[in-house]
């Protein structure tokens, strides 16, 4: 679908070989990079591309199978490799590239492709290796920054480190990939990029996925909610995804909305600290942590709620706002990133500025208030979805990305950046968002 409403076949695109590299995919589900990566390389087989996915091996999972039409290749961990959620990411991530790269040459060895996809900073090193070494074009999808996700600050070492991967990655692609206007600024400014080089795919949702049955429906709200109002939140549990904003807008919801729940839905570091501020507020009664729910329940506990709350300080597409609406919820989002391209205040939701409790507690009341008002908002944001967020059309403007990657590489591919005389990588000290806005 174009920005005009026209219908594009996907299939006008000519069939592309495609190496994808993500450290994330089913059945390792991490954030929402995994499901993206499924779904989007999904759509390509669909529109008669070849996809090949080289991703990391799950315990109990074939090293190689071919699946929903794509071929994954899973490379298992070195013994030297250490699990996520530890101080030795960096370690972990040099010992995950060492076998994804080994993983990902099998797979050219016996395979021909005609560009390489990596997903984020995690795969850097094997997406350059592979694109130099096989004479590939490089395409990167930049999901989020390490400067965005901490409010334009690199407060440490290994912040700074994650930057300049991402700074060397997309400086070594042919094209980047980013899901909204937002992060096509922010790309730009933060990396030195020229824009004619950023492409703007957004993501996009299967409509279909998370339309739960009325039954499923009805028994999320008999288990979740109480005499009152319902409302949720769907997310990872970290600082920049703004839980804590609702919890502090919620005692002034229940003021208003006797009976009122509120349910978290997702896990993380910031968990304890979130559930403590809870006990504080003496809001036990109220609000409830039920942990990860799987893409089978959550619809239906979407689809359940009066408002769906999107309260992120960061949020380089909102992803869950899609979902949410795909799910008949009524939204209430942060008007950020790329929250505020997807929601139009008062036709498919409701927005307020991030980290303020009282702008998102009149925003939600806005909607648990007015119920004609907040199903008539559903409605355009379930349909909304549907014409600007299906697989097809994205999997149709991704491939458009590997073509101009292709077409404009003009011979062979540049020297590494150590042989090109490339400047080293400089980090301005102080905020790098406010830096570059400057």
């Amino acid at each position: 679908m174009t920005a005009n409403g026209r219908v594009v076949d996907i299939r006008t695109s000519p069939p592309q070989r495609i190496l994808m590299l993500s450290w994330e995919y089913p059945p390792v589900l991490v954030g929402g990079l995994g499901r993206h990566v499924h779904a989007l390389s999904v759509a390509l087989a669909a529109a008669g591309h070849r996809v090949t996915v080289v991703t990391r091996h799950a315990e109990g999972a074939p090293l190689r199978e071919y699946v929903d039409g794509v071929l994954v290749v899973r490379a298992p961990e070195d013994p030297v490799a250490f699990p996520l959620g530890t101080d030795s990411l960096l370690a972990w991530t040099m010992a995950f590239n060492h076998t994804l790269t080994r993983a990902a040459l099998r797979a050219a060895a016996d395979d021909g492709y005609d560009v390489v996809h990596a997903h984020d900073w995690l795969v850097a090193h094997t997406a350059v290796a592979l694109a130099e070494h096989l004479d590939l074009p490089l395409v990167t999808t930049i999901h989020a920054t390490e400067a965005g996700r901490h409010q334009g600050w690199l407060p440490g070492e290994l912040n700074r480190t994650i930057h300049s991967v991402e700074w060397w990655l997309c400086h070594e692609s042919d094209r980047v990939i980013v899901c909204s206007g937002y992060m096509r600024d922010e790309v730009s400014r933060l990396f030195d990029l020229p824009a004619d080089r950023v492409d703007v795919v957004p993501n996009g949702v299967d409509g279909r996925a998370w339309r739960a049955r009325p039954r499923e429906v009805s028994s999320a709200r008999s288990r979740f909610a109480g005499a009152g109002p319902l409302v949720g939140f769907a997310g990872r549990l970290v600082y920049e995804k703004g839980a804590q904003h609702l919890v502090h807008a919620v005692p002034r919801l229940r003021e208003r909305h006797p009976g009122l729940r509120v349910l978290i839905v997702g896990d993380g570091p910031y968990r304890p600290e979130l559930q403590e501020e809870t006990r504080r507020l003496r809001l036990e009664q109220t609000v409830r942590f039920v942990g990860f729910l799987t893409e089978r329940q959550l619809p239906a506990v979407l689809g359940a709620t009066d408002a769906t709350v999107v309260p992120s300080l960061y949020e380089p597409f909102g992803m869950v706002a899609l979902e949410a609406a795909a799910a008949g919820a009524p939204l209430a989002v942060a008007a950020t990133g790329g929250l505020a391209e997807i929601v139009q205040p008062g036709v498919t939701g409701v927005t307020f500025p991030h980290s303020d409790p009282g702008a998102l507690a009149g925003a939600v009341d806005s909607l648990l208030t007015d119920e004609v008002f907040a199903r008539r908002v559903a409605r355009k944001a379930r349909a909304m979805v549907s014409e600007r967020y299906g697989w097809s059309a994205i999997a149709h403007r991704t491939a458009a990305s590997y073509g101009h990657a292709r077409g404009g590489r003009g011979g062979d591919r540049p020297a590494p950046a150590v042989h090109a005389g490339r400047p080293k990588i400089v980090i301005p000290e102080g905020n790098l968002l406010a830096t570059a806005a400057c």
